[in-house]
Formats: C-alpha cells, structure tokens, sequence
C-alpha cells in the first residue's frame, strides 16, 4: 500500500471515483442544484407569496424539469466513469436546454415590455367572440397576464431573472463539456 502524500489526507488516497475533483460531474451537479432551488423558488412564490403563473411563466419550466433529472444523470455518469462522449454529450443536451429558457425568458420579459406582441390567451383584451359562446369563453379566460410583470426587482421581472439564470446555467454545461471533451 502507498503512503498517502503530503497535500493528501490517507482518506483521500484511495477516495471513491465519486469522491474526486470531476469538472464535468460538478457542473452537472450545479445545473442540477441551481434548477431545483429556481423551482422551488417559483413554487414558493406561487404557493407561499400567490404570485399565480401565467401561461408563459409555466412554460419556462420545462427547461429545468426536464433539465433536473438529465443533470442528475450525467453528473452519476461522470462520476461513475462513463465515456466522456456519452458526458458531453449530456452537457451540451443540458447547454441547449438552458439556451431553450434563456430564448423564454427573455421572450416574457419582452411581452411584459410591451417590445411584441405575446400570446392572445394571456395578452391583451380577450376576444369573448359571439354572444352564444360568452359563457364559455368567461369560464377559461385565465386572468393572469402574460404582458404584465407580477413582480420587479431592480427593474427586472422573474422572467428576465429566468434568462439570466438560465444563461448562466448555459455557460456552466459548456464549460463543463469542455472540460469533460478535454479529459476524453
């Protein structure tokens, strides 16, 4: 049996693969921390604070719902010594996912701005069409709008918080595919 070195503790010398410094594995696993505390953070503030989601703001969860668990994935897969091709290839789909909310985000953030023209079912006036069918268009009006901020702070509503964040998170899967595509 080696003698651990100096920088090492005798722990460390024969640390699990889990265990060592992985590039890869820790940005997945950042991706994977930083989405879940962004949901839950939607979650609180529309179950604790009544901020009610509009249309556009419940889609921009998909990037972390879906991006969560691949994260968790490729982070297990780093760790366990799977091919670097298969990691990267993870990180990129994750980078891409991240560049799907950053393009969401900053779409809100842009309706809310009044720079186009959102959805009709959450922007502007609600088109009640004919006199038979005005029941039926007030009970599935949502009156949460997609064209009105909620919330600012510093001047940036949540779905302009989201685009940075999830750009963020972008630069951490390429970084972090970088690394893994060097390490290959």
């Amino acid at each position: 049996m080696l003698a651990p070195s100096a920088n090492q503790s005798p722990t460390s010398a024969h640390a699990p693969a889990f265990r060592r410094t992985d590039p890869a594995a820790a940005a997945a696993l950042i991706i994977a921390l930083v989405g879940a505390a962004t949901i839950a953070g939607a979650w609180f503030l529309e179950l604790v604070i009544k901020l009610n989601p509009c249309p556009l703001c419940l889609e921009q969860r998909w990037p972390y719902y879906i991006g969560i668990p691949l994260a968790l994935l490729v982070a297990i897969a780093a760790w366990r010594g799977a091919p670097r091709v298969l990691v990267t290839v993870g990180l990129l789909a994750l980078a891409g996912l991240m560049l799907w909310g950053v393009y969401l985000g900053v779409f809100h953030a842009g309706i809310e701005w009044k720079w186009w023209v959102g959805p009709q079912e959450c922007s502007g006036a609600p088109q009640l069409g004919g006199p038979g069918d005005l029941l039926k268009r007030l009970q599935s009006i949502n009156i949460t709008r997609c064209d009105e901020a909620a919330w600012r702070f510093l001047g940036i509503s949540l779905a302009g918080y989201n685009a940075l964040i999830s750009a963020a998170l972008a630069g951490v899967a390429l970084c972090g595919a970088r690394a893994a595509r060097a390490k290959a």
